[in-house]
């Protein structure tokens, strides 16, 4: 990232028909090249903020530039810019898979050989070049997923907007899309912003993120210094319980630990090591199976900041 703005969000307002208020006064900035979170519940204001950087929702008020073109004077030029993945499949299903992402690039007015070699290109990247001839119907729900990332490509935007790209998919193509989008910010310098409900996806792959709530940022700054900011983290061992093991029970430094049958969690305050934990178990010769963490700690954080909200 050089400094250089990617989307700047000035005092962004929306309010739909019966005066329902979808967003209030949003601020938001994006540097190039960066790896961006939008994170926040459904019905947040998420799909708002989106509709209207791709051009789909008309705003009430507010400004936003991408790639310092202002979107009231210059539609035509931030669309070429922006790259979207939304949530829903919606391509024509009985349509090839190549055609789709060609007829994508017609869209933005791409030569038809240019078109051509992008699209091998794409669909190669994305494993999906030998269901080129296929029709869409025919795919898988994560290779539809696959395939809308390889559309959004196609006119090579710089600003990627992912959806929930990975809803629905299993674990090994979710992982498989994580790696690719890795490679596509690091390796090509793309600016991604990533909306989705997989809280370890935004602490694996991105640097900064923002918390939407009632149409209001409430939250926003890098992912570590969130992370730094989470008030707990739960741990869970698989145990081989004695019998005097029971109930709850508190340790120092403000840990709790709940002993469940053949599990024990333990919550930790944030900065406090698991040393104290450990030294228990082995002073109570409780024998340890395995070891998790509950849930991430951005989606601890996360949780935290919506129900202060």
């Amino acid at each position: 990232m050089n400094g250089e703005k990617a989307l700047i969000i000035h005092q962004l307002h929306k309010t739909y028909a019966g005066d329902v208020i979808a967003l209030k006064q949003v601020d938001l900035e994006v540097e190039k090249g960066d790896f961006f979170a939008l994170l926040g519940p459904n019905g947040a204001g998420k799909s708002t903020l989106i509709g209207i950087l791709s051009s789909l929702v008309n705003k009430t008020s507010g400004q936003v530039h991408v790639f310092g073109h202002d979107i009231d004077k210059h539609p035509a030029a931030v669309r070429k810019m922006i790259g979207l993945v939304p949530q829903e499949f919606n391509f024509n299903v009985f349509e090839s898979v190549a055609n789709i992402v060609m007829t994508s690039a017609g869209y933005h007015g791409i030569k038809r050989s240019v078109a051509a070699e992008r699209t091998e290109r794409y669909l190669k990247l994305l494993d999906l070049w030998d269901k080129r001839s296929a029709a869409a119907r025919t795919l898988s729900g994560g290779m539809k997923r696959r395939l809308m990332i390889a559309r959004a490509l196609v006119h090579e935007p710089g600003l990627l907007i992912l959806d929930e790209p990975t809803a629905g998919v299993d674990i090994e193509i979710r992982r498989s899309m994580w790696d690719f989008l890795r490679k596509l910010n690091e390796e090509e310098g793309k600016t991604i912003i990533l909306t989705t409900h997989y809280l370890e996806e935004a602490e694996s792959l991105c640097r900064n993120v923002a918390v939407i709530n009632h149409g209001e940022i409430i939250e926003q700054g890098s992912v570590a210094r969130l992370l730094s900011r989470a008030m707990t983290q739960t741990f869970v061992f698989d145990i081989e319980q004695p019998a005097k093991a029971t109930g709850h029970q508190a340790l120092g430094d403000g840990i709790q630990l709940k002993f469940m049958d053949d599990q024990l969690e333990a919550e930790i305050p944030t900065g406090v090591p698991l040393d104290s934990v450990l030294d228990f178990l082995r002073k109570e010769n409780i024998q340890v199976n395995s070891m998790r963490a509950k849930s991430n700690r951005l989606e601890t954080f996360f949780l935290q900041l919506v129900d202060q909200d």
